[in-house]
């Protein structure tokens, strides 16, 4: 229904303006919605976070580069501006400037929306005359909040106070914070649908395969927030699975310990966790502790004991034979 009315809203600015069939194309979608682009000053961290009443909007708004910045483009969305304007960044323009050059060449600029944050923690932003009601933005120190086809004005106000009282959370539960103030007072005035989280490191490292920190999207939801909650929640906890295999590997078993029961803790139901954490007990000699660690998963799920027959063929569980055949004789 939402999807025949923006195509005869279309139809009719084909009818009154000439640029019309430059401001949507099939690869531009209507990505109606609300955002924040920000910078942690004290890590230099920078994201880019965003929920739509439309389908997997993470494809299409958000983008971002370590050590470059991040990009928000909605409304009408012109999907290049994401990569345009990290290339511009890139080359060593400012925010604004890329915003500017940007805009300059787009017919449609009156019906965009765009946030720039660039790694020095200026943003530019803009929202276009026609941008559907209620729209707008606002910028603070080092962040920028944007917001169009809202069901009301307090949608970016919202978005701007909860992010500037949340100092003291890490940038991503920051951001996120700021996404839910903005349902709070009503949000999108279709509903909700998707989400999306990224967060970038202050400089580039080994490839962008280690550098973006965060990197969450909630395609298709009822609830897309409170499921981006939770995954965030769970992509913290692997954090805590990831410092305790590093402690392995440093023979560091009581930070390891500490940090794979700080996982467990978060997520008590996941059995993978419970399972590497008795495993990396084995491998240490710890193989009674290990036990019983293991016995309620295999009752649980059988094949968490098939898997473990697997394991010393390819060296991740290097215990005797003996303990081996008391470990798969668990009941």
């Amino acid at each position: 229904m939402v999807y025949r009315y923006l195509l005869s809203f279309l139809l009719l600015l084909s009818l009154c303006l000439p640029a019309a069939a430059q401001m949507y194309s099939s690869t531009d979608p209507f990505a109606h919605t609300f955002s924040i682009v920000a910078r942690d000053p004290a890590t230099g961290e920078m994201a880019v976070a965003v929920q739509s009443h439309w389908f997997s909007v993470g494809t299409s708004v958000s983008w971002g580069e370590a050590g470059v910045g991040v990009v928000a483009t909605q409304s009408f969305t012109n999907k290049s501006f994401g990569l345009r304007g990290l290339a511009l960044l890139k080359s060593g323009k400012s925010a604004q400037q890329a915003l500017d050059e940007l805009l300059a060449n787009d017919e449609g600029r009156d019906v965009r929306q765009v946030a720039i944050l660039d790694n020095q923690g200026r943003v530019a932003t803009h929202t276009g005359q026609k941008c559907v009601d209620m729209a707008g933005h606002q910028q603070g120190a080092q962040f920028s909040v944007q917001a169009n086809m809202m069901l009301s004005d307090k949608v970016w106000p919202a978005m701007a106070k909860a992010y500037e009282q949340s100092a003291k959370l890490p940038l991503a539960e920051r951001v996120l914070a700021a996404l839910e103030a903005a349902q709070a007072v009503g949000g999108d005035i279709r509903g909700r649908q998707s989400a999306a989280l990224l967060v970038v490191r202050d400089t580039t490292t080994e490839g962008p395969w280690a550098d973006r920190l965060v990197d969450l999207r909630v395609d298709d939801h009822a609830a897309p927030l409170p499921e981006m909650r939770r995954l965030l929640s769970l992509h913290r906890a692997y954090e805590h699975m990831n410092a305790g295999d590093l402690a392995v590997e440093k023979n560091d078993m009581p930070a390891a310990i500490r940090e794979y029961e700080a996982a467990e803790k978060m997520f008590p139901k996941n059995l993978e966790m419970k399972y590497w954490h008795a495993i990396t007990l084995a491998n240490k000699q710890q193989v009674p502790a290990a036990l019983a660690l293991l016995r309620p998963i295999f009752k649980q799920e059988p094949n968490w004991r098939v898997l473990t027959e697997r394991l010393p063929k390819v060296g991740l569980l290097t215990v005797t034979a003996a303990e081996l055949k008391q470990i798969l004789a668990l009941r």
